[in-house]
């Protein structure tokens, strides 16, 4: 597998949310690698986007988003949850692609069809906030894939946000088992 660059991630939040399906989420923990293949993500495009956690400007809890592309943010959600995103873009804009559910591919256990339950069973956790996505122990990473079609829908939970709540920024591989909903 190679490991994806740094220009992957600094584009366009919608491409980027669509082609890191079926790429790998590598976490090494001791001496154990877990890989999942991502299968469902969602796009946040920052500050203008109501349903991001940038959309009201930097807090504590955000500022990676407005760090430079390639970083993982790692929050918790409902008190018990964490959940992941790959920050995109330049500097300053705040977008970032959530990773909803992934295919298990190697030491994963445990459900992983939902950005919660996936970082549950991949160990994300809070220690990995602000982690460099082009590090040796936790990283994002391609190899040739069998050719799917990407299904686009509204995203998920995020009513609260109006217009945006409908927009199509949730992307998933078509008829895979590890969608979290369809």
């Amino acid at each position: 597998m190679k490991k994806l660059s740094r220009d992957f991630y600094d584009r366009d939040t919608k491409e980027v949310a669509q082609e890191l399906l079926g790429k790998y989420l590598v976490h090494h923990i001791e001496d154990q690698i877990r890989i999942g293949r991502i299968v469902e993500t969602e796009a946040y495009l920052g500050g203008k986007d109501l349903a991001s956690h940038s959309s009201r400007g930097m807090t504590e809890r955000n500022k990676i988003m407005f760090g430079p592309p390639g970083y993982a943010y790692v929050y918790l959600i409902y008190g018990m949850y964490y959940c992941m995103n790959t920050i995109t873009e330049k500097e300053g804009i705040g977008a970032g692609v959530l990773i909803r559910a992934l295919e298990p591919i190697q030491d994963i256990e445990g459900r992983t069809q939902g950005p919660g339950l996936l970082c549950n069973a991949m160990g994300i956790t809070k220690q990995l906030y602000g982690h460099d996505l082009l590090s040796d122990n936790f990283y994002l990473a391609e190899k040739e894939n069998d050719p799917f079609k990407i299904i686009k829908r509204p995203r998920i939970g995020v009513d609260y946000a109006g217009k945006w709540a409908q927009k199509l920024l949730r992307f998933y591989i078509k008829d895979n088992p590890f969608v979290s909903k369809r």
